[in-house]
């Protein structure tokens, strides 16, 4: 019997999650993925390892034009494939994409911010970047260095002008491992 992959639903999963809880309450922290998204298999193992660990039955999704990444969501997750506009988590292949996933993510209510989308981003390991960032999980301002498709992500977040606190949720991921977030009430300054 072929192995889809050996990333393990309950253990691996409940590790890879305190990760991301991790990144999502330290805004700008890398952490690294690379030995659960070493287990997957498949185009994108570190998107798979965070479908692994957020996606199920009950959430849907959106992977732009990558159907490879879409039918292996499906398949690992149960996860339902939904319009842009209506996904729970937007995955992100690559920077041609990015605008129609920003400007077409829920973004919540004032009631209800939480139903806004996440948007898990892939990113090179560049750090050509240099953003400041401020906001809850933050003492102050850090600095951080980044791949300029980060930056670019949160200029067009910042561009739709959300109501606080309203917003999107960033996770940017890398094929070397690193993961780390940008909640919806993290501010980009300068």
């Amino acid at each position: 019997m072929k192995k889809i992959h050996d990333f393990d639903e309950v253990f691996d999963a409940q590790k890879m999650f305190r990760l991301v809880l991790t990144a999502l309450s330290s805004p700008g922290k890398t952490v690294d993925i690379a030995r659960f998204s070493g287990k997957m298999y498949g185009t994108r193992p570190a998107f798979l390892a965070v479908a692994m660990t957020l996606l199920d039955n009950e959430v849907s999704f959106d992977a732009g034009p990558d159907e490879a990444l879409a039918g292996e969501i499906v398949s690992l997750t149960l996860a339902k494939r939904a319009p842009l506009d209506g996904a729970d988590f937007i995955f992100v292949s690559g920077p041609a994409d990015l605008r129609a996933a920003v400007e077409n993510a829920k973004c919540g209510t004032l009631r209800d911010p939480h139903t806004s989308a996440t948007i898990v981003m892939n990113i090179d390991d560049g750090r050509d970047a240099i953003l400041r960032l401020s906001g809850p999980g933050i003492r102050d301002v850090i600095e951080i260095r980044t791949s300029p498709a980060v930056q670019a992500a949160l200029e067009l977040r910042d561009a739709q002008f959300y109501e606080y606190p309203q917003g999107i949720d960033f996770i940017f991921v890398s094929a070397a491992g690193g993961l780390f977030a940008v909640p919806r009430l993290t501010r980009r300054e300068g």
